[in-house]
């Protein structure tokens, strides 16, 4: 239950209100912004909230219950902090949001109105819109482990302890040409392995894309496929640094990276097939173990 501070129940009781609406976004790399739809700027919270970004809000709904609360918010590409580079990019996937309404003759007269993350958005020539979703909607994202054959592990995470950042597991290169912005023939990868970089990572460092990530497809000698285009287009010149891929099986976190006692998958799980299979005359049924 909210608690309207006192000094905006009785600006809201009085008939005369001076409010408007401000919202924090934190985005996942740590940046936070802060706009408003008032015309000038305010501040609080350490947040200094800037007008004249072309923000407006949507009619919002609240429901009692589990269903995923919603609303839309729309803006001008043009901003100084909002570009339509930035969107690309998806630097602004799943930003953290908080919605408030705020006295601007007295910002100490405030309320938080929700909270949630942006969803989807969509951009045209000129504008965007962004969809706030409200924090019911993390309930509907499968949590907790799996049981598998492959490991559940990000590669380099805490569960799985591997260090990306030793020679062996990383590198860096540049871009000698590009077809379609996903093909890249690459130089600065001679010295390693072909496939090393297969299911790997790949942060642009420089060039229109940079800050970005992508996943890595395929690896071969000096050629790079990824699984998607770059948002941006790619130049030769772009430099890029990439880390090494895992395919989660057993048989690679031992060969590649010797790193089984931090496998986190059942590689001696049953499957399917012996599931779902009968005991045969020509074979020993004596209920040992298959891994012996």
């Amino acid at each position: 239950m909210k608690t309207v501070p006192l000094g905006l129940a009785n600006l809201v009781a009085s008939g005369v209100t001076t409010l408007c609406r401000c919202w924090r976004l934190e985005r996942r790399d740590g940046m936070v912004m802060g706009f408003t739809d008032h015309d000038r700027i305010l501040t609080f919270g350490g947040v200094d909230y800037e007008p004249e970004t072309g923000f407006s809000a949507s009619e919002t709904e609240a429901t009692l219950g589990l269903a995923v609360d919603t609303m839309e918010v729309a803006g001008a590409v043009s901003s100084d902090r909002i570009t339509d580079g930035d969107i690309s990019l998806g630097l602004w996937d799943d930003a953290n949001v908080e919605a408030w309404i705020v006295d601007w003759s007295n910002v100490a007269n405030r309320l938080i109105e929700r909270r949630g993350s942006i969803g989807e958005v969509t951009r045209g020539d000129l504008a965007y819109e962004a969809e706030i979703r409200g924090l019911a909607h993390r309930l509907n994202q499968e949590t907790g482990r799996t049981y598998q054959r492959l490991c559940d592990a990000v590669l380099g995470d805490g569960r799985c302890k591997v260090n990306l950042t030793q020679a062996a597991f990383s590198g860096t290169g540049q871009v000698i040409s590009s077809t379609d912005d996903r093909l890249l023939s690459v130089s600065g990868l001679n010295g390693f392995a072909v496939r090393l970089f297969a299911n790997g990572l790949l942060t642009w460092t420089s060039g229109a894309n940079a800050g970005a990530s992508i996943e890595i497809r395929g690896h071969s000698a000096g050629c790079l496929s990824l699984w998607r285009r770059a948002a941006l287009p790619v130049a030769p010149g772009d430099g890029f640094k990439v880390v090494a891929g895992c395919d989660k099986s057993w048989e690679m976190c031992r060969a590649r990276f010797s790193n089984t006692a931090n496998f986190r998958g059942f590689p001696h799980i049953p499957g399917d097939d012996f599931a779902l299979g009968v005991a045969k005359r020509d074979e020993v049924n004596d209920g040992g173990s298959f891994f012996n």
